[in-house]
């Protein structure tokens, strides 16, 4: 079931609390008697903030921690938490850590959100799930495809609930244009057009002073000490007078740090792709780069379907559209387009504010706290929607097309190893992955 935030702020706590509940089965949870999940903050810069505002919303819910390796940014979050429990005529003890494991090993927390840079995000995720956490991830999964299999390997063995931040898999546009392609509306589809953007670039931002509440090397985790500091990794803030990041972290878009456009779009639009083509858990077996006259990655499946990267319209709108014999629909946020009216869906309210701020993805994920099911993008498909992403970048870098086996997820006639060393990096020393 969907909800927009009017229909879910209309419905009482105690409707959300009467949720299914398998006795026994989330432990120190069942066992509260306010039955509250108590939530920490892994990451609190721009996109924690959006998922802040609606976490607070939903009912039964209560944020009590927070973690980040920027004071000033610990200061912003424990502030708005305040403020908001405060509205609401309630007293609570926010405790604020720069150290992520010292968050984990706080046992009155019962989940986490991890909203932390992509180099990150394995190493957490894991880490939470070792310590009893159900986990809200933001996408892309991982940074390497090994950090991806060793994920999906810990939130299975642990037995927590992992849900992966791809957001559009709760929204209703996204999902009739899923639906007409999987019913077949459109016929058999031959061609996607995915449109994300560039892959990354090779860092090149001057090196800056390094902000003295800013922990430096905790923020390169398991990356080389040898990448310095610019404020457009870590945007800066400001408390009095209230200025937020007026840009989105930077790392994203350089190969040390990121996967440019292609992991933080295609998180989103190659995720929307596989899961209208029935290839979630799947995966391409061809992937071509950009180079030798072509402009966009090309990502050829079993069944002959091709996917690429490349623009539908001339804005250059980031969405997909679906080529099928009986016609062709695109979908992007806020948008839908098709080649006949019949495949329109009847018109919705459309929710104000910026896409982060719905919260239906959110709900779903307390759902399945609640409920010990897997959520609607469970770890398996965050992993093959990000392999995908990854796999088009590793194609770029070695500038050759690469064949793939999804089912075993190991390179095929890769006779140099090059395409297989690419499946992840050594970390530097003191950090590992598991």
């Amino acid at each position: 079931m969907v909800w927009s935030r009017r229909q879910f702020l209309g419905t009482s706590a105690a409707g959300l609390a009467a949720l299914m509940v398998v006795p026994g089965a989330y432990g120190c949870i069942a066992e509260k008697a306010s039955g509250d999940i108590r939530i920490g903050f892994i990451g609190i810069g721009r996109q924690a903030i959006y998922l802040m505002n609606g976490f607070l919303q939903i009912p039964g819910v209560r944020i009590v921690a927070g973690s980040d390796v920027y004071g000033i940014k610990r200061d912003r979050f424990e502030k708005r938490v305040k403020a908001f429990y405060a509205k609401e005529g309630k007293e609570v003890d926010v405790q604020m850590y720069e150290n992520y494991e010292d968050l984990l090993a706080n046992k009155d927390i019962d989940a986490v959100v991890i909203a932390v840079p992509d180099h990150a995000h394995a190493m957490i995720a894991i880490a939470a799930c070792k310590a009893g956490k159900d986990v809200y991830l933001e996408k892309p999964l991982t940074f390497t495809i090994k950090e991806g299999q060793e994920l999906r390997k810990a939130v299975r063995e642990t037995g927590r609930i992992l849900a992966v931040g791809s957001q559009q898999r709760s929204d209703p546009n996204f999902q009739h244009a899923v639906s007409l392609v999987q019913t077949g509306a459109l016929g058999n589809i031959s061609l996607v057009n995915a449109y994300v953007g560039a892959p990354p670039t090779p860092y090149n931002l001057p090196e800056e002073t390094l902000p003295a509440d800013l922990n430096w090397d905790l923020w390169l985790g398991p990356l080389t000490g040898s990448i310095h500091f610019n404020h457009e990794l870590n945007p800066p803030i400001s408390l009095d007078p209230e200025q937020d990041e007026e840009i989105w972290g930077a790392w994203r878009w350089y190969k040390e740090m990121g996967g440019g456009f292609t992991t933080d779009w295609g998180a989103h639009m190659f995720d929307v792709a596989q899961w209208g083509l029935g290839m979630d858990r799947n995966g391409p077996v061809e992937i071509s780069p950009i180079g030798d006259g072509t402009e966009y990655m090309s990502f050829k499946y079993a069944n002959g379907v091709i996917m690429t990267s490349e623009p539908f319209n001339e804005s250059k709108t980031k969405g997909v559209k679906f080529h099928g014999e009986n016609g062709w629909i695109e979908v992007s946020r806020g948008s839908f387009n098709a080649s006949d009216p019949k495949f329109y869906a009847p018109k919705s309210e459309e929710e104000e504010g910026p896409y982060e701020t719905k919260i239906p993805h959110q709900i779903n994920f307390i759902e399945s706290v609640r409920s010990r099911k897997d959520p609607l993008v469970p770890v398996e498909i965050g992993h093959s929607s990000c392999t995908v992403c990854t796999l088009g970048n590793i194609a770029c870098e070695l500038k050759r097309t690469l064949k793939w086996n999804p089912e075993t997820e190991t390179f095929v006639d890769d006779e140099d190893g090059a395409a297989t060393r690419m499946l992840h990096y050594n970390y530097r020393a003191g950090w590992k992955l598991v």
